[in-house]
């Protein structure tokens, strides 16, 4: 009995090679295989200060649920072949909002209605900001359709 209430609120840990321990490089290297799969509006929030269950939240819009789940089995793919490996996997089933947790970083994948409704960008809004500089293309589509996240 002790030994399984020791077990309650520890967290799974995700296997990570050592190249992607760190959360930062970890971070960025999902955000590049989202771009090749055209994902958009990228926010990565550092919220290290704010909760203690995770490093960064990287913030991916899609332009539909076909899209997000595409995102989402990239990263998955790319990820598994560079050793990574998530704790969970969410949102499959709705395909508005996938969410992939990598321990240090969890991702979320919305659709641009579902990024809307949950609002993680106001949630978040006190957590720094980690830059990234979004492809070109990326900043082209954000002014043509005057997203503003």
């Amino acid at each position: 009995m002790e030994e399984q209430l020791k077990k309650i609120g520890k967290r799974q840990k995700p296997v990570l090679p050592e190249s992607l321990q760190d959360s930062k490089v970890l971070a960025l290297e999902i955000v590049k295989v989202a771009w090749d799969r055209n994902a958009y509006q990228t926010k990565i929030y550092d919220v290290r200060k704010l909760i203690d269950y995770t490093d960064l939240f990287v913030v991916l819009s899609g332009r539909s649920e076909r899209q997000v789940a595409s995102i989402a089995d990239s990263i998955q793919a790319e990820m598994k072949a560079a050793g990574a490996i998530p704790i969970g996997v969410e949102g499959r089933q709705s395909g508005t909002w996938i969410l992939l947790d990598y321990g240090s970083v969890i991702v979320h994948i919305f659709t641009r209605d579902a990024r809307e409704y949950y609002d993680l960008d106001r949630l978040w809004a006190d957590a720094p900001l980690v830059k990234v500089q979004e492809p070109q293309w990326v900043l082209d589509f954000a002014r043509d359709e005057s997203y503003d996240f």
